[in-house]
């Protein structure tokens, strides 16, 4: 009888321990990695180390929870085998989920947005804020002509790779992934329907897209642009200048030009549609979806000549002759004269 009373004297105090341990256990590994009441990300690039990584938890964990994770991280091989990406830390994530997530890569996507960037400059500076690549690495790749071949493009064309809507991506994404999926996202765009109506016009994709730009930058006006479409569609197919004043700010390379000067007419550039017939090299901007459907369904008529309308509404006067078009341009002159814009 003595010796049980021994046993379970020794029994219940480690019997206690165990249960302190497994408790302990349960705390620091089971719970929730963070008091927030709020999803947060997790950000790892490619200079991030275990300790980086850690600081960075620090940052958006409890105490205890960044203190287990570390534990976690430091007695794994995570320190050979970082997976770059953005993560995703819900209130309900506990320190073995987010660690489990961390060390296989399992990463949230983001939503990306492809703006319609004016220049590549540009596209590049947007993307780069919301990417883990950087700007002069995204511009520097589109503006490599052997990259851009890879593509099916040139620097000139690979603005039309680009449709603007927004996509699931990762963050962590490289260039050669990102553009991989943007080719992928511009021929679903291109389906059957849009190619067979860009054929009917006698335009490529690329030539739709460019033509679409110039729109785009003429008028805001969406109803409208299916007639702008039309006047230089009938331009192109009588062999005439598109003469498009947004065409001359591309070459010049200043979009703040409020009044095209007869002098500006004369720059010499492959996109200055004044003194070069046809389409320029490329499209002068990422072109909208609205201004490429109107392209693709533009308003037939006989009108060769617009003038944007002297009230400054954001439309056009269209003429069918050239006389015709001296009357608005005239009337338009007056206007900007009469509101000091030069």
């Amino acid at each position: 009888m003595k010796s049980i009373s021994n046993n379970k004297a020794y029994l219940l105090p480690a019997l206690g321990c165990l249960i302190v341990i497994i408790c302990l256990i349960i705390y620091y590994f089971f719970t929730g990695f963070t008091h927030s009441s709020e999803t947060q990300y997790l950000y790892i690039d490619d200079d991030d180390t275990a300790d980086s990584v850690y600081a960075k938890l620090s940052d958006i964990g409890s105490r205890h929870g960044a203190t287990a994770l570390a534990t976690l991280l430091r007695h794994s091989s995570y320190e050979e085998n970082i997976r770059t990406g953005r993560y995703e830390v819900k209130p309900d994530d506990g320190v073995i989920t987010l660690f489990r997530h961390l060390k296989n890569g399992q990463q949230s996507p983001i939503k990306l947005t492809i703006p319609e960037s004016r220049t590549i400059e540009k596209l590049a500076a947007v993307l780069s804020q919301k990417l883990m690549l950087d700007s002069v690495t995204i511009a520097s790749s589109l503006a490599d002509s052997a990259f851009c071949a890879d593509l099916g493009y040139t620097p000139q064309t690979i603005p039309a790779l680009f449709v603007p809507n927004t996509y699931e991506v990762y963050w962590d994404m490289s260039i050669e992934r990102f553009t991989e999926r943007m080719k992928r996202e511009h021929d679903a765009f291109w389906n059957d329907e849009r190619t067979h109506k860009a054929e009917a016009i006698g335009l490529s994709p690329n030539e739709v897209a460019t033509l679409a730009s110039i729109i785009d930058e003429e008028t805001a006006n969406t109803a409208e642009k299916p007639m702008i479409a039309g006047m230089y569609l009938n331009r192109l197919h009588q062999h005439m200048p598109l003469q498009a004043d947004p065409t001359v700010k591309f070459a010049l390379g200043d979009f703040a030009i409020k009044r095209v000067r007869h002098g500006m007419l004369t720059f010499d550039s492959p996109y200055n549609t004044y003194r070069y017939e046809g389409l320029p090299p490329g499209p002068i901007k990422i072109a909208s979806i609205k201004g490429i459907d109107a392209v693709l369904n533009r308003v037939a008529h006989n009108y060769l000549y617009m003038c944007a309308k002297e009230d400054f509404s954001g439309t056009h006067n269209f003429a069918a002759t050239y006389n015709e078009h001296l009357k608005n341009a005239a009337r338009y002159s007056q206007a900007l004269n009469e509101r000091g814009i030069e």
